[in-house]
């Protein structure tokens, strides 16, 4: 039914937990390179000029290549189209000039790309150097429910989507569960984990690929992470281990432990009405039909709008006022709901006593 397409969606919020935090690319790097993970050299631009200046502080030009990456929280950028007509949200810059047009064209303008159809700002891109690559691999660790703790995941084939790779061949998909209690990878983890991914005993880059899981595992913790993906990794032909890009979210209870990091949210990137609805402790999603849901407790909002779409009907938004709404909540929902030019009715479904 209707719930179960948006279940994986919903689920924090549906316990009551606070939205996870994505960060952009840029910042995921510089993070992990205050961890001792190895990363390109990159700097961050808001206007074409300082994309420009950046090409230059990197060397490109001077026998090096410079890659230029729109800042959005979306998936799939290299291949998505922004709405001036320009395409991709990855490029190669060979040329400082080349930098400032490329800069130009995405800067303020919306990305459109397969995860996000109706298209994302950018407000900066990354300049970051260009890493010749002998493998690209994938590494990631992330909270996982199965094993009840962190599960460190990889795969001798990155630099693509790692849905395609796990339909296409799930035998390249190597998953083992660490620890709860662990403060470290255990090294037959790691060992067992470099192996997987090609690195023999004694192999160039071995101790390499061992300490980036071990780094990276550090700031899982020390970061309250719930998911930090590595893709692709780049093995070097010198031997190196490098990270050329990177998804990391944290944990949204955790807020009060690491400040700095969610000090960096980038409000831009988010439905405003999403982010409205969180300052009233709203459990807000926007969807795309025309009957405006108002309901107390997750279970009871999604079996709602599974009726709605039962009878024909297609629900606006997923909104759980949960069981103990004040009049100023209840009040700011409905500005919710009235704020959003789609919604033609509003269907209030509060289960009294809870």
């Amino acid at each position: 039914m209707f719930a179960q397409k948006i279940a994986k969606r919903l689920a924090p919020r549906a316990m009551g937990a606070t939205r996870n935090l994505n960060v952009h690319e840029y910042i995921a790097m510089e993070t992990m390179n205050k961890h001792g993970i190895a990363v390109p050299a990159g700097f961050v631009a808001k206007t074409p000029d300082e994309a420009a200046h950046a090409f230059t502080k990197l060397g490109g030009g001077n026998d090096k290549d410079v890659v230029i990456k729109a800042q959005v929280l979306s998936g799939g950028r290299g291949l998505g189209t922004f709405k001036n007509g320009f395409k991709g949200g990855v490029h190669m810059v060979t040329k400082q000039q080349e930098a400032r047009d490329f800069a130009e064209s995405m800067l303020g303008e919306e990305l459109v790309t397969k995860q996000n159809a109706g298209g994302i700002i950018c407000n900066k891109v990354y300049l970051m150097e260009r890493i010749y690559m002998r493998r690209e691999l994938y590494l990631s660790i992330l909270m996982d429910r199965g094993s009840g703790g962190p599960l460190l995941v990889a795969s001798p084939f990155g630099g693509t989507s790692i849905e395609d790779v796990a339909a296409s061949n799930p035998d390249a998909i190597f998953q083992i569960p660490i620890p709860i209690e662990a403060r470290e990878i255990p090294a037959d983890i790691k060992s067992k984990m470099a192996e997987n991914l090609g690195f023999e005993v004694g192999a160039k880059g071995r101790d390499k690929m061992e300490l980036l899981m071990n780094n990276l595992y550090k700031m899982f913790l020390d970061l309250d992470c719930t998911q930090a993906e590595l893709n692709p990794v780049a093995e070097t032909p010198e031997g190196d281990v490098v990270v050329c890009d990177a998804k990391v979210n944290f944990d949204g209870n955790a807020e009060f432990r690491q400040s700095e990091i969610f000090a960096r949210r980038d409000l831009s990137q988010e439905d405003v009405r999403e982010v409205e609805a969180s300052k009233y402790d709203l459990n807000y999603i926007g969807l795309d039909g025309n009957i405006g849901c108002m309901v107390n407790g997750a279970g009871l909002a999604m079996s709602t709008m599974d009726i709605i779409t039962l009878k024909g009907g297609s629900p606006a938004n997923f909104l759980d006022v949960g069981g103990g709404a004040t009049e100023n909540q209840v009040q700011k929902a409905f500005e919710l709901l009235n704020s959003d030019d789609n919604v033609q009715a509003i269907l209030v479904n509060i289960f009294g006593g809870i």
